[in-house]
């Protein structure tokens, strides 16, 4: 979809870029796939204490349940329509099966209204397509890949994203992220073909603070403004600096240092991703 740029009638709008959902479905969600009972967190943890800083207010949003799982098996699926979720970046598409239930899936690139499509062993490499990864020949483009048979799809689910495959060795699938990272996945894992929805959503420039407020996201403070008991960088005198190393405010490293610590996914990863600050 396309970007659309307005005249500066006002300060808002003269630096704001939105993406055309002119071809998304206008009314409201389907109503059987909506959680009632899904509350936002505004960054708090569940002893109810802050551990995501500048979270907060924000419109009122519906849950929409998604089905990153796609266990439904050789039943063939038409896609109803393409909605706009206010929890995701990317478009979703609703799926009528052939039994009549209905679904969400994340929308892959090139999906419209009337397409089919089938979860199976083995299917067409076609957008919406889902199958074992083992399955899906070497260079094809997926997303909504699963870590762990079962679990549901984790990684390349945000707009835009992708995961390439680029080989296969006793069981397992080489994977290539957009970071640069190189792993291996179980064959059992399902994966989706395509890439994801809505390209275009890293161009998008809000134009106002006001509507960074309205997606729940509050003013950012830097820490050497601050007082000391609020943040190691704080207190000194003047313009300081905070006189040590970029530190997050629980004393953790940032700026590129590395906080990961030792896991037994480790040996998944045969290549880490490019770290752009260190230049490696």
């Amino acid at each position: 979809m396309a970007l659309k740029s307005y005249r500066p009638t006002s300060p808002g709008l003269r630096q704001m870029i939105r993406v055309d959902r002119s071809e998304l479905w206008k009314g409201k969600p389907e109503k059987t796939l909506v959680d009632g009972g899904h509350h936002r967190k505004n960054g708090r943890n569940h002893s109810g204490k802050i551990t995501s800083w500048h979270r907060g207010g924000g419109h009122k949003k519906r849950y929409r349940i998604i089905d990153f799982k796609r266990k439904k098996f050789d039943v063939e699926a038409t896609v109803e329509r393409l909605e706009y979720d206010p929890n995701r970046t990317a478009w979703i598409a609703l799926l009528k099966y052939a039994d009549g239930e209905l679904a969400y899936i994340i929308a892959p690139q090139r999906l419209k209204a009337g397409d089919k499509v089938v979860a199976a062993e083995k299917a067409d490499i076609q957008p919406g397509n889902a199958m074992q990864i083992k399955n899906i020949p070497v260079g094809t483009l997926v997303h909504n890949v699963e870590l762990n048979p079962g679990r549901g799809g984790q990684l390349a689910r945000a707009a835009g994203t992708f995961i390439q495959i680029v080989g296969r060795d006793s069981g397992l699938t080489q994977i290539k992220m957009n970071s640069g990272e190189l792993r291996v996945v179980r064959g059992e894992c399902m994966a989706t073909v395509g890439a994801v929805s809505n390209t275009d959503h890293s161009n998008v420039q809000l134009g106002k603070a006001g509507r960074s407020r309205w997606m729940g996201r509050r003013p950012h403070n830097r820490g050497v403004v601050m007082n000391p008991i609020d943040h190691p960088h704080g207190g000194g005198e003047g313009k300081s600096s905070g006189g040590r190393h970029p530190v997050s405010p629980w004393g953790k490293c940032a700026k590129g240092g590395k906080t990961r610590k030792n896991k037994a996914t480790d040996k998944y990863i045969l290549r880490r991703r490019k770290n752009k600050r260190l230049g490696k």
